[in-house]
């Protein structure tokens, strides 16, 4: 995955989906595995080394939480086969 296009995406997905991935994002998170997940018609990997944080903000009227992965990435990155899809 080293040296893609960068790419800033923002998808709005049911309840329904969103509870789908979530649980299976707890599941891989508590087992402390890679996983992956599709997110606009993209698929990727996220490792297992990943760092979870949790966001707040508030202005404008508005209030917004937002649960973030973030990691490093490096050419073993690109290996698709592991974990499961999201």
């Amino acid at each position: 995955m080293t040296g893609t296009a960068p790419r800033d995406v923002e998808r709005v997905y049911s309840t329904a989906d969103v509870v789908a991935k979530l649980r299976r994002l707890a599941d891989a998170l508590e087992s402390e595995t890679s996983f992956r997940i599709q997110i606009a018609g993209e698929r990727f990997r996220v490792p297992a080394r990943a760092q979870f944080s949790i966001e707040h903000e508030r202005g404008d009227g508005e209030e917004e939480v937002e649960f973030q992965l973030k990691w490093k990435i490096e050419e073993t990155d690109s290996d698709d086969s592991e974990g499961a899809v999201v």
